[in-house]
């Protein structure tokens, strides 16, 4: 397992900006999935978000 994450940071910017593009995709298909899950069940979503907002809330910065 080391040496998988070894060998990735030897092959450099070209790795770097792979994994970029995979977490940018990553995080483009967690958005949509997000919507979509808004849009099917808006009572569950109302409520994950009002407990976000609960969390944030008492987050100290």
């Amino acid at each position: 397992m080391a040496g998988a994450a070894e060998s990735t940071r030897e092959t450099g910017s070209e790795s770097d900006a792979a994994r970029r593009r995979r977490r940018a995709q990553f995080l483009r298909e967690l958005t949509e999935a997000r919507e979509l899950r808004d849009r099917v069940q808006p009572r569950r979503a109302k409520a994950a978000r009002l407990r976000h907002a609960m969390r944030m809330r008492t987050f100290r910065w």
